[in-house]
């Protein structure tokens, strides 16, 4: 996943590469959607006709669709005006104890990144932890935890006392995650003592930073999902 770049049209209309984080509707016909870009960091769009049945809009306005968007950028808001999808995630989004997690994933960025920020990392955090999600190689309870705590470590919630009790090889674990460049992060495997302590420890951590429990989340443990 390179680096793309801003590509002006014209001077309102801009071209950014990302991958929506969220999708509703507004009014009769159109959508507002979130979208996590290399570009822009975070932005809004409204999406005008999107739920129309014949709309070019309508298949890639659904979270986890990734690709190239055009925007027309107005005083106060944008106005997505055309798409090309290069990644759909389907095979995520077509199995239930794949899907929901993916939406935790996106939540979880949803909630970190920022508006024009600098969120390039965080995009292809998110982009190499849902690919992870359906490699059957990997184990999804250390795919969810590793994702979370670069997600945490990269924003500066990171206490280290929470994981000052793992270990050796549970401490080799959190370094390696913090640490490791993103495209390699999603790599290795660990034995069920050291997943369950690393675990623990990233929970702990986590409740300690985040300020509240993320409705995706909420939905993952009413389920009772079992990451497997």
């Amino acid at each position: 996943m390179g680096r793309a770049f801003s590509d002006r049209v014209d001077d309102n209309l801009i071209q950014v590469t990302g991958l929506v984080l969220s999708s509703g509707p507004v009014g009769e016909y159109d959508k507002r959607v979130v979208i996590l870009t290399r570009e822009r960091g975070k932005l809004s769009a409204f999406a005008k006709g999107a739920r129309r049945q014949n709309s070019p809009l309508i298949s890639g306005t659904r979270p986890f669709c990734f690709g190239d968007f055009w925007l027309y950028e107005g005083r106060t808001s944008f106005t997505l005006r055309q798409l090309s999808i290069t990644n759909y995630f389907e095979e995520v989004t077509s199995r239930m104890e794949y899907v929901y997690p993916g939406y935790y994933f996106l939540e979880l960025a949803d909630y970190y990144s920022r508006e024009n920020g600098d969120e390039f990392v965080t995009l292809k955090l998110l982009y190499q932890a849902l690919r992870a999600l359906s490699r059957e190689s990997l184990d999804n309870r250390l795919v969810r935890a590793v994702y979370e705590l670069r997600m945490m470590a990269m924003n500066g919630d990171f206490d280290r006392g929470y994981f000052s009790g793992l270990s050796e090889a549970g401490q080799y674990t959190v370094d390696f995650v913090i640490s490791t460049p993103v495209e390699k992060l999603f790599t290795f495997a660990v034995s069920e003592e050291v997943l369950s302590e690393f675990t623990e420890a990233v929970r702990k951590n986590k409740k300690r930073f985040l300020d509240r429990e993320l409705k995706s989340e909420q939905v993952l443990n009413s389920m009772d999902i079992i990451f497997s």
